[in-house]
Parts: structure tokens; C-alpha cells; sequence
């Protein structure tokens, strides 16, 4: 069998490797290049050097693992698949010990040289830290200054979320509840979406999230409005996916018209094919699916009284300084002392 070059493989190497056999030597090496030009190169060098009697097959190393295989590992375990390819063409075959915080820094600004810090981090830092974390890399990475962005905790005042919340019911009851399973345990859009019947618990008012951001599964509670109206649309066979929305057009459709049907504001035609909407002003223009989470938290810190570290335990947060953001929403107990300061005299 002459020798044959093999593309590069998703999850194992991003360079193209040479196989085969040529003159009764059989070769199965890496070409060391992505580019095709190139292993074709390297692959009549190794005809001519086979030819020559000057080719010798090298001793097998110890294999090191490297960054392929740590990705090949993570996209088995079912992890998320975005941003890997850009990485994978970066690191591929370097050793785990030979990604330093420079060749980091170094790597990060090459592949996205034009973008804002919070940009940076969440394309390049967050999944490769992720990789290295998994392949049991037990290494702090540095983010860059500004990675966490500006920090958003704008929450829904109880008139608007329900507003929201029965223009979604005349739109689809699906919704509605998916609003209401979001505003009432905090769940990302992304968990609520993935969430099936299997998961729920409607005797026990509990739902598993298995898979979530932080990597560590949590249990939430339902309340008992929610049980109520999950078992009404619970099928027989008690399995499958609760929702069968996909995170796509069409949901962000039903949601954006939810909100312009609570500010009065009529629904803009869909554009040609392709073509976004045009960017509307209203007065609910900021809310999003996300804005449900941090209402969430911060009707527990104002009605449900749980604290910083009472946000943390329900699994939502890893971080008390992630659930810290909400600590302001709720006067501290030495605020009550400001009636006992001198008051104006009278007269």
C-alpha cells in the first residue's frame, strides 16, 4: 500500500498525518503541518528518504498527553463543542505541560485580536480552561482585566414579570411556563431547555439539572403552582424533553412579542430571509431570558430573606462572589439605626 495522507481528526490532531507503506516500510507518523501543500511535501520526503536507506523509524516515546487529547476527552463526556476548533488548531498537539499562562496570553490575543476583553474570555479562555480542568489540569488560569465585562443585576419588578409572563400564556401556554420554571428556580435558559421528564420529581416538587455551567449538577424545588401545572402537561409515559422549544428564532420570536404586547407596542414584520429586525425602543427592550435569573435572585434576597451564602447553597452559584452581586438589594440590618440619628428640630 502506497503511502496516503489522513486529514486531520476533530478531537486528535489538527496536522494532517502520513500512513501506508512504501517499499515494504511501513510509516505512520504525524506530516507535523494543517496544511495540505505541506504534508504533501514531507510525505515525498519520506519516499526519497526510504529510497536513500536513510530513513529509520523512530523509537515510540513516552506518550505526554497533549491538548487533542484532553479535547477528544471533553467532547466524549458530552461537553460543549463551541469555540474547540480554534483552540484545537492552536494547541493540537502541544503536552498539557507545555500550555503556560504566556503561551496563553500569547495564543488569546492572536485568535481574537479585535474584541473586547468579556469577548475574549468567553471564546478563548473559558473553553480552554474548561479542557485543561477536565483533563485534570489542576492549573489557575489568569482571565484578562475586564473579562467578567460590566456586571448586570437589573431584575423585574413583580408587575412586569407577570405581565410578561400572561402575554406569554395567550402566545403559547408552553412559554408561560417556561417562564414561570425560570423566574421561580433561577434556572439558566440553556438548563430549562435540556430538562426531561425524567429529571422531575412531581411527588417530591424537585427537578435534577445534570448538566450546568459550573460542571456540578443541583437539584432545585418546585413549587407547588409549578408541580401543578407540570403535571397537567405531563405525558403517560413520563419521559422525552418538558419543552420542545429550540433555542432559535422562533422562541426569541414569542418572547420578543410578550414583551412588546405588555409596553402596547405592535410586532414589526419579519424581514427578508437572512435580515434581522430592526433594533426597537421600548420600555422592555433590556429584558431577556437571563433577566428571569437575576429576578430569581433577587426576590430571594428581598422576599425569600436568603443571604449571599444561602444563594450560593441552592446550587445556582459555585461562587459566593458570583451570588455577591445581589447582596445590595436588600438594606443591611444597620440601616435601621438611621431613625435612631437626630431629626431636624422643629420650628
Amino acid at each position: 500500500m502506497a503511502l496516503r495522507l489522513r486529514p486531520p481528526r476533530l478531537g486528535r490532531t489538527p496536522n494532517w498525518e502520513i500512513r501506508g507503506t512504501h517499499r515494504g516500510i511501513a510509516v505512520e507518523r504525524s506530516a507535523g503541518s494543517p496544511d495540505r501543500r505541506i504534508a504533501e511535501r514531507r510525505l515525498r520526503e519520506v519516499e526519497r528518504e526510504i529510497e536513500a536507506g536513510e530513513w529509520s523509524t523512530p523509537p515510540a516515546p513516552r506518550h505526554e498527553p497533549t491538548f487533542a487529547d484532553a479535547v477528544e476527552g471533553y467532547v466524549r463526556a458530552g461537553r460543549r463543542r463551541k469555540y474547540l476548533l480554534k483552540l484545537l488548531d492552536r494547541f493540537g498537539d502541544t503536552p498539557l505541560s507545555g500550555i503556560t499562562q504566556a503561551e496563553i496570553d500569547r495564543a488569546a490575543v492572536e485568535l481574537y485580536p479585535a474584541v473586547q476583553p468579556q469577548t475574549r474570555n468567553t471564546c478563548f479562555y473559558t473553553p480552554l480552561s474548561a479542557v485543561l480542568r477536565h483533563a485534570g489540569v489542576d492549573r489557575p488560569i489568569r482571565r484578562p482585566k475586564g473579562a467578567k465585562g460590566r456586571v448586570v443585576t437589573r431584575f423585574l419588578t413583580q408587575p412586569d414579570a407577570f405581565a410578561i409572563i400572561r402575554e406569554a400564556d395567550q402566545i403559547d401556554a408552553r412559554l408561560g411556563l417556561l417562564l414561570r420554571l425560570l423566574l421561580y428556580t433561577g434556572m439558566r435558559i440553556n438548563e430549562a431547555l435540556r430538562l426531561r421528564w425524567e429529571d422531575i420529581d412531581l411527588a417530591g416538587g424537585t427537578a435534577y439539572v445534570g448538566l450546568t455551567k459550573t460542571g456540578e449538577a443541583r437539584t432545585a424545588k418546585l413549587r407547588a403552582d409549578l408541580v401543578a401545572q407540570l403535571r397537567a402537561i405531563r405525558p403517560e409515559t413520563g419521559a422525552g424533553r418538558v419543552f420542545q422549544f429550540a433555542y432559535g428564532g422562533r422562541l426569541k420570536d414569542q418572547f420578543l412579542r410578550a414583551k412588546l404586547a405588555v409596553c402596547d407596542v405592535p410586532m414589526p414584520p419579519r424581514g427578508k430571509k437572512g435580515q434581522r429586525r430592526p433594533r426597537l425602543d421600548y420600555r422592555l427592550a433590556w429584558v431577556n431570558f437571563h433577566t428571569f435569573r437575576h429576578t430569581w435572585a433577587t426576590w430571594m434576597r428581598m422576599y425569600g430573606g436568603a443571604d449571599v451564602q444561602g444563594l450560593v447553597a441552592t446550587g445556582n452559584w459555585s461562587d459566593p462572589r458570583s451570588a455577591a452581586r445581589y447582596a445590595h438589594v436588600v438594606p443591611r440590618d444597620e440601616w435601621c439605626r438611621v431613625d435612631d440619628l437626630p431629626g431636624e428640630p422643629e420650628g
